[in-house]
């Protein structure tokens, strides 16, 4: 599966593109774990570089890198997807 389509890297901001808007900064794409409880919701992009809000051992915002969500695996093997169903939302919603 490609993460990062042509059509996403139209949508998504530059890095600190949304500074400042808190919870209203908008997420552009989803990436899961299909096999653990993993997730990666991508607010800007730049240089192979997201910064979004992260749910793994923590919820926190912080940086991840795209060679890293394509190369990783779950604890079953399984690689990293993209939510083919996610629509763009302010932070806030993904953080319920």
């Amino acid at each position: 599966m490609k993460l990062l389509t042509k059509e996403i890297r139209k949508q998504i901001p530059k890095l600190y593109a949304q500074d400042g808007l808190g919870e209203n900064a908008m997420v552009y794409v989803k990436f899961f774990t299909p096999d653990n409880d993993w997730t990666w919701y991508a607010t800007e992009f730049e240089d192979g570089v997201f910064f979004g809000l992260v749910k793994g051992f923590e919820t926190e915002l912080g940086y991840f890198n795209l060679v890293d969500l394509e190369t990783a695996t779950g604890p079953l093997g399984l690689h990293i997807e993209r939510d083919l169903h996610f629509k763009s939302c302010k932070l806030s919603e993904c953080r319920k």
